[in-house]
């Protein structure tokens, strides 16, 4: 056991290895749960039955909700964004009928320059579909895929590519249209996170994973990655305390959110994970029973 505040914190020692996991999500996304995917495998797996529903009210790059439709870990998904720009993308994809097969073929036929991309970020869109586009863009040549005002452009880059180094558009086609292939199993909702879990509140067959921009704490990191990062915490504790069906939550590990988690009667581990810079840190998880986690 280690030691954090004024009371114990149990640690889980594994590190994954992000490269095992399959990539599905078209974005490059600050506080991306790609490692998390096989802790999500664990937990869904160690309930009585399969989900009907998997909900992952603040979906971002919605890796987690991604991969339980690829590998049927629930009946159904529905992912939820508030962000317009990152939700006109899964807008696109999953609710627009040959909305995945246009943007594929877009990003395909862009011939990205520096002067292209620069036109392209600065000029108005007319459709959710040319929001889409632009979204993909600016996420791939920006600093760490951020959207929020105030991101630069990528510099340098990998291997001094500069603005073109995330640029892979093969790559991202191949995980655009396979999303397509799942589509009949995902809902995607542009709305408030919290009007989403109150729809499901009462419902013992859905179950939550709910990964917040990180603001509950002194430092929030949250608040110059995401536009909408404006968070009522404790009302998510709160809310999330009161649903049927299960729940697993992440957060950055501090001692505002472990008092909240003490506060509304959850259980509290620290996973490892391993950054964008390889060094390897910790995040809180969130839940009713852990017993799950090795």
């Amino acid at each position: 056991m280690e030691q954090l505040g004024f009371w114990e914190v149990q640690v889980s020692p594994k590190v994954v290895n992000v490269a095992s996991v399959p990539q599905r999500s078209p974005f490059r996304y600050p506080g991306g749960k790609t490692w998390f995917v096989p802790r999500v495998r664990q937990w869904l797996k160690s309930l009585p039955a399969q989900p009907k529903l998997f909900i992952e009210p603040f979906a971002g790059g919605a890796i987690i909700g991604l991969t339980v439709a690829f590998e049927k870990l629930a009946d159904s998904v529905v992912l939820v964004e508030k962000d317009e720009q990152v939700a006109a993308v899964w807008q696109t994809i999953i609710n627009t009928e040959g909305g995945a097969e246009w943007l594929a073929e877009r990003i395909i036929n862009f011939k990205p320059t520096p002067d292209s991309i620069k036109t392209l970020l600065a000029s108005e869109t007319s459709s959710v579909r040319d929001l889409a586009f632009k979204t993909i863009i600016q996420n791939r040549v920006s600093h760490g895929g951020i959207l929020a005002e105030g991101a630069g452009l990528l510099k340098n880059g990998e291997n001094g590519k500069g603005i073109l180094s995330r640029w892979y558009p093969a790559t991202l086609k191949r995980r655009i249209l396979d999303i397509a292939t799942v589509r009949n199993e995902i809902k995607f909702i542009e709305g408030d996170a919290f009007q989403q879990v109150n729809k499901n509140l009462d419902s013992p067959d859905a179950v939550f994973f709910v990964d917040p921009p990180y603001t509950a704490s002194k430092k929030k990191a949250g608040s110059r990655l995401y536009k909408h990062h404006q968070v009522d915490h404790e009302k998510l504790f709160e809310l999330m305390s009161q649903v049927k069906g299960d729940v697993l939550m992440t957060y950055d590990d501090a001692e505002e959110v472990r008092d909240l988690a003490q506060k509304y009667y959850f259980e509290t581990r620290l996973v490892p994970m391993t950054n964008t810079h390889n060094a390897t840190m910790t995040e809180l998880v969130i839940g009713r029973d852990l017993g799950w986690v090795r």
